[in-house]
């Protein structure tokens, strides 16, 4: 089935082939990705939509980090991923104007032995006024955390997020704040 193959990457970024997702996350490949971070402006102050990853997802289990995040399916654009990706985990099916602005690569080892290795398209949208329904397989909470508290917590308890969110929350940050 198309939706359990991740594209796989060389070390330039370019596809080279499939892969089964949880074998490539076994062996460590390198692999296309994406992390979708919804914001908003409140009273002034930007607010980012996280999740809580449900318990038993198979790593990262009650972490937070950003609004959803997965992989495209082979042949998929990055956009249309993001969008089936809201729905699916979060019942997110508002039209947003969602936003490529631009890449992150990381390589995150867990104690299950499984491996993150991807590169990561950063993807934002400003979401006033969404709802959401959870989907409860992938995620167990979701709130707007300021990102005054974000910074906060990410330098006094860096174990409350996933291993990828800190760099993914960085480069939203550098995209909405960079001078006009």
């Amino acid at each position: 089935m198309q939706e359990d193959l991740v594209v796989i990457l060389d070390r330039l970024g370019n596809p080279i082939g499939e892969e089964e997702k949880l074998a490539a996350h076994q062996t460590g490949l390198r692999h296309l990705a994406f992390s979708v971070l919804l914001y908003r402006i409140h009273e002034g102050n930007t607010q980012y939509l996280l999740q809580q990853r449900a318990h038993y997802k198979y790593h990262s289990g009650d972490l937070w980090s950003n609004t959803c995040c997965s992989h495209p399916r082979p042949n998929e654009k990055i956009i249309k991923a993001c969008q089936r990706r809201l729905v699916e985990e979060m019942g997110i099916s508002a039209k947003l104007n969602l936003e490529d602005i631009g890449q992150i690569s990381y390589r995150a080892k867990f104690a299950n032995g499984l491996t993150e290795n991807e590169l990561d398209h950063v993807v934002i949208a400003q979401a006033e006024g969404i709802e959401w329904q959870l989907n409860p397989d992938e995620a167990q909470d979701c709130r707007w955390w300021s990102a005054q508290d974000i910074a906060q917590t990410l330098e006094s308890q860096p174990e409350t997020f996933s291993a990828w969110f800190r760099l993914v929350f960085d480069k939203a940050e550098q995209h909405l704040n960079k001078p006009d």
